[in-house]
């Protein structure tokens, strides 16, 4: 592991502090301290909180009010926002050079709710333009890095959440995901990160009747995802697909886990997704410390029919909404993929998008059927360790050759498609040192037991992983392909 020199408090998990917090033995105001002392001394070698906002947050933390009873009640913790989300008087770029001095006058419906559940916005982090791509860079901002090594991608579109996470910067991240910004972004960094059910998390998208695009979690435990979930979970009636929490809290969930869970394994989808053989070790080993803890795996291949081109519609149809509600001087620095995706969409028929509906419920009917045998599906995050920050997207994989920017990200296409809740957990470091993602799909709204299944996994392999400090590596010097083949891997504990 490599070593953490940040403050002692930036160390502790959100439970821990927030349970300080609580109790009145640390104040916002000291947390904040901590959190700007640590974000000073990483950022320059891994850009991921560009936008800080230094007096609103201590202003907020000299008045946190709010139901102190309810049960995502953050008591002034410092959080991150991810650049897609509005903050009030906090410049909010979209990673896109025509809203690079942007400044919202609102907040976003979410971040009103994280406030008022006692979170204090410390910044904006960093991600793709427009959130496109698992590769965090924009032309605003630039890059944000891999603190594990910062020659290697950190993921995307939340990577800049993920990377404030890893590096003790906050104890809690807001993330979004629609092809894996979420999971893959966690699983690269040795982070949770969740990606629920619609409507559990609602914001102000001004297209919420697409639902594919959801808001969640991003934390260091599994317990602090479940935390983090409780803050920003609940109904609102300004978001037509809201829906309301359940009673019980999704922390008290983590907390009654049981190792003894039942997880069926889909190593590459039936063929569609393929894997690096070392990926495919680690993801085992971290497996068998499951079944070495009570729990039972099982090799299955679930019918997912036509999912890579029913996501592609799906994913189409929200980039024409986005293009039709975006100013033409915005839209005229967009990236090509933005536009491809665009182009895309537009070209779609009726045809198209009634046959994607018809498929998306087949495949969900599929998977409704596989939760009677599985308390959870897990499958790789992506099917490779994370490559070189320089290359943009993933185009080899196991000796699959990809045309397409979002073919390397197909295991998220799964849980974007049916709307069940997946989740990012550390299971491993490579021989490297870098961590190693598994993801876990859950029932239809079984936040809670996806958790539960997720502690388990977590307490199995030996995690949660500590805070690092960045570890700092000459981009021009990347390890050759022959010197990353044939490595395995070793558990949490291990490490």
């Amino acid at each position: 592991m490599p070593t953490f020199t940040g403050p002692e408090l930036c160390k502790k998990t959100a439970c821990d502090v927030v349970d300080l917090l609580r109790a009145r033995r640390v104040s916002p105001r000291e947390l904040l301290e901590a959190a700007f002392a640590r974000i000073e001394e990483v950022e320059p070698a891994v850009n991921a909180m560009p936008t800080l906002c230094r007096e609103r947050a201590f202003a907020a933390a000299q008045n946190v009010s709010g139901d102190i009873a309810h049960p995502g009640w953050l008591a002034g913790l410092p959080i991150g926002i991810k650049d897609l989300t509005s903050v009030a008087g906090v410049r909010t770029s979209y990673g896109t050079r025509g809203l690079a001095e942007y400044v919202p006058e609102t907040s976003d419906p979410l971040v009103t709710r994280l406030e008022e559940r006692g979170g204090i916005v410390v910044g904006k982090t960093n991600t793709p333009e427009f959130g496109a791509g698992a590769n965090t860079f924009n032309e605003v901002f630039g890059a944000t890095l891999n603190p594990w090594d910062t020659r290697l991608n950190a993921g995307g579109s939340s990577g800049g959440a993920a990377v404030s996470l890893a590096t003790g910067e906050v104890w809690m991240s807001h993330g979004s995901d629609h092809g894996g910004s979420l999971r893959t972004p966690a699983a690269y960094n040795g982070v949770v990160g969740l990606r629920p059910s619609f409507g559990l998390v609602p914001s102000g998208s001004d297209a919420p009747y697409i639902l594919e695009p959801q808001e969640g979690p991003m934390a260091r435990t599994v317990e602090d995802c479940a935390l983090f979930l409780d803050a920003m979970a609940g109904f609102d009636p300004s978001v037509p697909t809201s829906c309301a929490a359940p009673e019980t809290p999704f922390r008290s969930a983590v907390q009654r886990a049981s190792g003894r869970v039942r997880i069926g394994f889909a190593s590459d989808l039936g063929g569609l997704c393929p894997v690096e053989p070392e990926m495919d070790r680690y993801l085992r080993r971290g497996l068998l410390a499951v079944e070495r803890s009570g729990g039972t795996v099982d090799d299955i291949a679930p019918d997912v029919g036509a999912l890579d081109r029913t996501y592609h519609v799906l994913r189409g149809l929200l980039w024409v909404a986005v293009s039709k509600n975006v100013p033409r001087d915005v839209s005229i620095h967009f990236k090509d993929v933005i536009r491809q995706n665009t182009d895309f969409g537009r070209a779609l028929t009726a045809e198209d998008i009634a046959q994607a509906q018809l498929e998306r419920t087949r495949i969900y009917r599929a998977m409704y059927r596989l939760f009677d045998s599985f308390d959870a599906l897990a499958l790789p995050v992506v099917g490779n360790m994370p490559r070189a920050q320089s290359e943009e997207w993933v185009r080899d994989v196991n000796g699959t050759m990809f045309s397409n920017y979002m073919d390397w990200l197909r295991f998220s296409f799964l849980a974007t498609v049916t709307g069940l809740p997946a989740i990012s957990v550390p299971v491993g470091l490579s021989d490297d040192g870098i961590p190693v993602g598994l993801q876990l799909i859950g029932p239809p709204r079984g936040e809670a037991q996806l958790l539960a299944v997720a502690q388990a996994v977590e307490t199995a392999v030996g995690g949660p992983l500590s805070p690092i400090d960045p570890v700092v590596h000459s981009r021009r010097e990347m390890p050759s392909e022959q010197d990353q083949e044939g490595r395995g891997g070793e558990t949490l504990a291990q490490a």
